[in-house]
């Protein structure tokens, strides 16, 4: 049985995120604000354009540093009120179980982000679709994206852009849904929703295929993990073939993000 979820549950999640940013250093003299600004008048033009909410997170201050004028418009909420109870309002408006959700793959993107290169960072965004509480009171499906606006200059995640707006399926039984596009080459990686997952434990993998399956996260190739561990390229290639079968993935990246939002990583 899925019980709801509490304010307990919600705050250990938000702790466990900003634990997980806080893990990313910054060199303050090193961050040039000049790029924000200059950033601006796109900002404006895309919220017009798209008719949409615009939004940039600061991931250095871990605050909102721009709201477009029409965000949370399409809700029934004004500006200033979001400004002045900064983004504590909007989390409150999300569903308690899309925020646990929200937050736990914001989480694990930010942990594959990591271990991506420059390029990818600024080519992946994560689409989510959540529920959130408009001025009838009444939960409103919306649609998500997120994507990194700006690097630091050791190519670390800086500013996170936001892009929100009503989503067209307004079904009442669908829940939270997410998952990961390069917009460059149209790969998508998925999202498991938390409720659907078959429960796994470190059991279920073997030492060898972890320590295996952890050397791929560090992206080691099949030749060189085989050099590493002193066994044969036919039996490495044999446990990731077990691990993909274990974990329900259909290829090396996706036993990866699996395993790691598991915890097994």
């Amino acid at each position: 049985m899925k019980y709801p979820m509490t304010n307990k549950d919600q705050n250990k999640i938000t702790k466990k995120y900003f634990d997980v940013l806080n893990q990313q250093t910054f060199d303050a003299k090193k961050l040039d604000y000049s790029i924000f600004e200059q950033q601006r008048p796109f900002l404006q033009t895309l919220s017009d354009k798209a008719n949409c909410g615009v939004s940039v997170f600061d991931l250095y201050k871990k605050e909102h540093i721009f709201y477009s004028p029409n965000f949370g418009r399409f809700l029934g909420y004004n500006l200033d009120e979001i400004l002045e109870k900064g983004h504590d309002f909007w989390d409150t408006k999300i569903h308690p179980d899309d925020y646990v959700s929200l937050n736990q793959h914001g989480i694990l993107m930010f942990k594959l982000f990591c271990q991506f290169t420059t390029d990818e960072k600024v080519n992946y965004k994560l689409i989510s679709e959540y529920r959130i509480l408009n001025t009838d009171n009444q939960y409103v499906r919306v649609i998500e994206q997120q994507q990194i606006l700006a690097l630091t200059a050791d190519g670390d995640s800086w500013l996170s852009l936001s892009t929100i707006d009503i989503s067209p399926n307004q079904k009442n039984e669908e829940v939270f849904k997410s998952q990961a596009l390069n917009f460059r080459t149209g790969k998508i990686i998925p999202l498991k929703d938390e409720s659907k997952e078959t429960e796994l434990t470190t059991e279920n993998l073997t030492k060898r295929e972890t320590q295996i399956l952890q050397m791929v996260k560090d992206g080691k190739l099949s030749k060189e993990i085989s050099s590493d561990l002193n066994i044969s390229l036919n039996t490495v290639n044999t446990h990731r073939q077990r691990v993909l079968q274990k974990l329900g993935a259909n290829n090396s990246m996706e036993a990866v993000i699996f395993a790691t939002k598991l915890g097994l990583l």
